[in-house]
């Protein structure tokens, strides 16, 4: 006779009461209309049949667990996920403003960049005028000893050089390709029965670029005449330096102002 009990028992441990309470009077009303038809052998393979599909729905309901704490898992990723997407976006977006303020800042040092550039053209062509008006003034300077120590110059060249003034001149002379210097002091004069040339550079303090300038020149003019050319600078000063300078680098004299009208009135020797 079938244990109706021990059965819902059973079936209890894996399904719910209602479903072991169905499954059980299921099974006795299979037994019952199967009695005299199924043998205790038949029945013994039914009753492990429903076990084993209690088994298989026990380990259904297992899966179906670990799936749903596998999905819980997973929808903690995604929101895990999409917490980090939302930083990241906030992130963007700052750089983005920060970006944006970079590019206003570059805005305004380009603008402050042309302000400048406008402002030092300003300043080049002013310095440029200052340099003009400097010039300007160095050559009038320059002129104004020439004008002074011309009337000297004879007399001077013959006391320290020896030789017969023929022309004294302020002048520009002109070379075969079409340069041409100009001199401050030109004394064409004969010495010793040759032609000479004295040549003289005025400035108000004479500087190394002003020595060097001259005696290239000096070097042009020899070349161009063919002659002896003595070279002298007047100047209303001169650095020690620059003296050193004159004496160490060329056979060029130096003399100040008031030392032109001093040696040109030194006593005379007799011309010839």
């Amino acid at each position: 006779m079938i244990n109706t009990f021990e059965i819902y028992q059973n079936l209890k441990e894996t399904f719910g009461e209602k479903e072991a309470t169905v499954l059980t009077n299921l099974l006795v009303k299979i037994y019952n209309e199967l009695n005299q038809a199924v043998t205790k052998e038949e029945f013994r393979v039914l009753t492990e049949k429903v076990e084993e599909l209690a088994e298989a729905q026990k380990r259904t309901e297992q899966r179906v667990e670990e799936l749903a704490e596998a999905q819980k898992r997973t929808e903690q990723r995604v929101e895990e996920l999409a917490e980090a997407q939302k930083r990241t976006e906030q992130r963007v977006e700052e750089l983005a403003e920060a970006q944006k303020r970079t590019e206003q800042r570059v805005e305004e040092l380009a603008e402050a960049q042309k302000k400048t550039e406008e402002v030092l053209k300003n300043l080049i062509i002013t310095v440029d005028d200052l340099k003009k008006q400097v010039g300007g003034l160095s050559m009038v300077v320059g002129y104004g000893i020439e004008d002074n120590l011309m009337p000297y110059i004879e007399n001077f060249v013959y006391n320290q050089y020896g030789a017969k003034s023929q022309e004294i001149e302020r002048k520009y002379i002109q070379y075969e390709n079409g340069n041409y210097d100009e001199v401050n002091i030109y004394v064409k004069a004969v010495k010793n029965n040759k032609n000479v040339y004295i040549i003289g550079e005025c400035k108000a303090q004479p500087g190394k670029k002003d020595i060097d300038r001259f005696a290239k020149m000096l070097n042009r003019l020899r070349d161009h005449f063919k002659s002896d050319v003595y070279g002298f600078v007047v100047g209303y000063t001169f650095h020690p330096e620059i003296e050193n300078y004159c004496k160490k680098n060329y056979n060029i004299s130096i003399y100040k102002t008031y030392q032109i009208q001093r040696y040109a009135h030194k006593k005379v020797k007799s011309k010839r």
